[in-house]
C-alpha cells in the first residue's frame, strides 16, 4: 500500500515537473482573471447602484484586466527575486529595506504597464484615458501594490516550502571517516538522509535499485519506495560511480548489484531486468561505457 502511494505521488510530481512553469503560471492566470473579474463587477455595481450610469461597462473590466495582465508580466521577475533572496532570520532590517525598495520598483513597473495598456485601449475605443494627478494616484496604487507584493512574497515562499515537504528531499551523506587529506575526488556516500513531511530516516545507498531523472530532481527507487533527490542524473551518477552505479539511458542509471539479466536486441539497444522484476532500457549511447564499468565492478567484487 505504501509502495503504491509512493508510486502515485512520484508520478504526479514527475508529470508536474515536466511542465512546472506552464502549470504554475496557468493557475496564476486563472486566479488573476477570477479575482479581477470580481473586482471589476464590484466597481460596476457600485457605480450604477443609484441607477445612474457614470461609465461604460467595459471600463472597469479594462482597468482590472490591464492591472492583472501587468502583474502577470512582472511576476517572473518577482519570483526570481524571491528565489535569489529568500527570507532568513538574520539581517532582518536589511531584508525589510530591500523588500520595501523592491515593492516600490514593482509598483512603478506595474503602473507604467497598466497605464500604457489602458491608454491604447481607450484610444482604440475613441476615448482618452486620464490617470490623474501622478503623486496622489501613485500613492493610491502603491498601497495596493505593496499589499500585492507582500501577498506574492508570502505565497511564493509558503508554496515552495509545502512543495518541498510534500515531494520529499533526500541528501547524500558523506562518510567522513573514509576521506583522506590527499583525496582529490569525494568517495561515494554510504547513506541518504531523507526528509519527508515530519520524518527523517536513513537509507543505505547500496539498497537503491535504480535512479530515474525527473526534471530538477532524480528519483531513487528502493523496494517500491521512491526518494527524490535534487540534482541532475549526471552529477548523481558521478557521485555514486564507486558505489556501483552507472548510466544506462539518458533518463536512467542502475545499481549493478540489482541486475538479474541483460538482453541485447538487433538495433544495438538492450534491456536490463532487475532482481525486483523491473526492466530498464539500455541505450546504444551508454552501452559500451556501461559494459566497461559493469565488468570492472564485477572484477573488483571478485577480488
Amino acid at each position: 500500500m505504501v509502495a503504491y502511494s509512493d508510486e502515485k505521488i512520484a508520478a504526479f510530481f514527475q508529470a508536474y515537473d515536466k511542465h512546472r512553469y506552464a502549470y504554475s503560471y496557468a493557475l496564476i492566470a486563472v486566479y488573476l482573471f477570477l479575482n479581477n473579474t470580481i473586482n471589476a463587477s464590484s466597481v460596476w455595481i457600485e457605480r450604477t447602484r443609484d441607477g445612474v450610469q457614470e461609465l461604460s461597462m467595459w471600463e472597469p473590466y479594462t482597468w482590472e484586466y490591464t492591472s492583472a495582465f501587468a502583474v502577470f508580466l512582472v511576476l517572473p521577475i518577482m519570483f526570481y527575486w524571491f528565489k535569489r533572496f529568500p527570507p532568513t532570520f538574520s539581517h532582518i532590517p536589511k531584508q525589510i529595506i530591500l523588500h520595501i525598495l523592491a515593492s516600490i520598483v514593482f509598483s512603478i513597473v506595474h503602473i507604467l504597464l497598466m497605464v500604457l495598456m489602458r491608454e491604447a485601449i481607450y484610444s482604440l475605443a475613441g476615448g482618452n484615458y486620464n490617470f490623474g494627478a501622478i503623486l496622489s494616484e501613485f500613492w493610491y496604487e502603491y498601497r495596493k501594490d505593496a499589499w500585492g507584493y507582500a501577498f506574492w512574497l508570502v505565497t511564493y515562499n509558503v508554496v515552495s516550502m509545502l512543495y518541498r515537504r510534500l515531494r520529499g528531499d533526500a541528501n547524500l551523506i558523506q562518510d567522513e571517516s573514509s576521506e583522506t587529506s590527499i583525496q582529490t575526488t569525494p568517495l561515494s556516500p554510504e547513506f541518504l538522509l531523507v526528509k519527508k513531511l515530519d520524518k527523517e530516516f536513513l537509507v543505505k545507498v547500496q539498497d537503491i535499485e535504480f535512479i530515474e531523472s525527473s526534471g530538477n530532481y532524480v528519483n531513487l527507487y528502493k523496494e517500491g519506495r521512491i526518494y527524490p533527490l535534487r540534482g541532475t542524473l549526471a552529477k548523481i551518477v558521478e557521485r555514486l560511480t564507486q558505489a556501483g552505479f552507472s548510466r544506462t539511458h539518458r533518463s536512467y542509471a542502475v545499481n549493478h548489484s540489482a541486475i538479474e539479466s541483460i538482453e541485447y536486441v538487433s538495433s544495438g539497444d538492450g534491456t536490463l531486468t532487475l532482481k525486483s522484476g523491473k526492466t530498464l532500457p539500455l541505450s546504444r549511447r551508454y552501452k559500451e561505457s556501461f559494459k566497461q564499468v559493469f565488468e570492472l565492478t564485477n572484477q573488483s567484487s571478485a577480488i
